[in-house]
């Protein structure tokens, strides 16, 4: 009897053990990520705020340029498609730039989709892998391509350059929140298949940090913005930036790569620094846009 109970107690010892969460293993701090920071952090103030917009979209073309090239790195891996990706990002850069002609913006895409789908017709591989790499050139244009144009459509806006400063500090501001919140706190995994260091407790770690640089920049560049919409904003790119950082996570997975690249020390590539960014810039364009829209119909 008396080894009946200690086996079952073992048995409940062990179950509320299971039942615990696991703490995440906390990654070193790496202090090439703030030598990186400081380094860029003035270049790109002083292209936002001083430089023309078109300027600034050269800067989003060169960074999303990048950003493609590791895109296309992992998806053809080591086979040599240097023309095919030459192509890719022409198309690339050409998005970008339309957005300073709206009337060419659909035209240009149909002309990158027209010469892309051609791709079987020049390639002398087999003509299912010559569609296959067709589509993932295709893919990359728009994944990035539609998405970054936004930051450029965010600059052409009035007060644009405000709105782009908001638009990152807030993107950041999510990122490191849930970082070191999830470094220093968390226990709870939140997608441990995709990225087994995000946690329950680094989103609310982000969503706290983006609260307080929301209203922080609010506050100090740009108060027409309602205390509502920002509260808006700041809930919309928090969660947005966290699924894009995981889309971009299960990429790398699928290929067995932890970075895209290394361009960036402490960071990794430029893929890994845009990825919540392609799908916040998205959606703070169009909650913009059609906010000031609605005003100006009320």
């Amino acid at each position: 009897m008396a080894d009946l109970n200690l086996h079952m107690q073992e048995y409940k010892t062990t179950g509320q053990q299971q039942a615990e969460p696991t703490p995440v293993t906390a990654s070193r701090f790496d202090p090439r990520r703030i030598y990186t920071i400081l380094f860029l952090a003035p270049l790109l103030y002083a292209a936002i705020r001083y430089l023309p917009p078109l300027a600034f979209s050269g800067v989003v073309v060169l960074a999303g340029a990048l950003a493609l090239f590791e895109f296309y790195r992992l998806c053809f891996s080591d086979r040599s498609h240097s023309w095919l990706i030459g192509i890719g990002l022409t198309g690339f850069a050409a998005l970008i730039l339309a957005t300073h002609r709206p009337d060419i913006v659909v035209p240009t895409l149909l002309a990158i989709v027209a010469s892309i789908i051609s791709v079987p017709l020049l390639s002398r591989s087999p003509l299912e892998q010559s569609l296959r790499d067709g589509a993932m050139t295709l893919f990359g244009v728009l994944y990035l391509g539609l998405t970054l144009s936004t930051l450029s459509m965010t600059r052409l806006l009035p007060s644009g350059e405000w709105l782009i400063f908001f638009l990152l500090l807030v993107t950041w501001a999510s990122d490191t929140g849930a970082y070191l919140v999830g470094t220093l706190c968390g226990r709870h995994r939140l997608a441990p298949t995709i990225s087994p260091k995000k946690t329950v407790e680094g989103l609310v770690g982000g969503l706290i940090g983006a609260i307080i640089i929301g209203y922080a920049a609010r506050w100090w560049f740009l108060p027409e913005l309602s205390g509502l919409d920002c509260l808006v904003l700041v809930i919309l790119l928090t969660i947005t930036g966290l699924w894009g950082d995981l889309t971009e996570s299960a990429m790398k997975r699928s290929v067995g790569m932890k970075d895209s690249g290394g361009i960036l020390p402490g960071h990794g590539g430029m893929l890994d620094r845009l990825d919540s960014l392609l799908f916040t810039a998205p959606v703070f364009y169009y909650y913009v846009t059609m906010a000031s829209q609605l005003r100006v119909i009320e």
